[in-house]
């Protein structure tokens, strides 16, 4: 009898922290990207120059059932045509509060360190004969999970003031 007694209390006290136990994401299908606009911003003028830098703003969806928490993202920008990196940027997607069943995110910037830097107006500078068209690609790592790609995309011409 005692022994039933102590099981019951046990299972009683234990059932609580079976929620508590951390949750499977898979962000390749919990996590869609959306809301996204590429361009290229407005860094000011380095050097005596204007610069421009590869710039993504996106949204993050929740597609799954559960909340989503600690997801961090990273971009790396690359040259149309080219393989090596030419920048990044590394933010924090979703913080430990997390992202609720169904909610989006608000607004995400991230913008490479390296871009162009020219004498002429930031327009011309869009349609100069030496501009190459970068793409940017997106990636997400929740809690201490392995770096997941969520998609690449072209860093439009055209110029972000935000």
């Amino acid at each position: 009898m005692r022994g039933a007694v102590f099981v019951v209390l046990m299972s009683a006290w234990l059932a609580p922290l079976a929620g508590c136990a951390p949750r499977t994401v898979d962000l390749k299908t919990d996590l869609q990207v959306t809301e996204i606009t590429t361009g290229w911003f407005d860094a000011g003028i380095v050097g005596g120059k204007n610069k421009l830098v590869p710039t993504i703003s996106l949204k993050l969806k929740n597609n799954s059932r559960g909340r989503i928490s600690s997801v961090q993202l990273n971009t790396v920008f690359r040259r149309v045509g080219e393989q090596e990196e030419w920048g990044s940027a590394f933010t924090r997607g979703i913080g430990g509060e997390g992202l609720a069943a169904g909610a989006s995110s608000p607004a995400i910037v991230l913008r490479s360190t390296l871009g162009y830097t020219g004498e002429q107006p930031r327009g011309q500078m869009l349609t100069h004969s030496e501009f190459r068209d970068a793409h940017v690609e997106v990636f997400a790592k929740h809690g201490p999970d392995q770096w997941v790609r969520l998609g690449d995309f072209p860093v439009k011409r055209q110029l972000l003031m935000q």
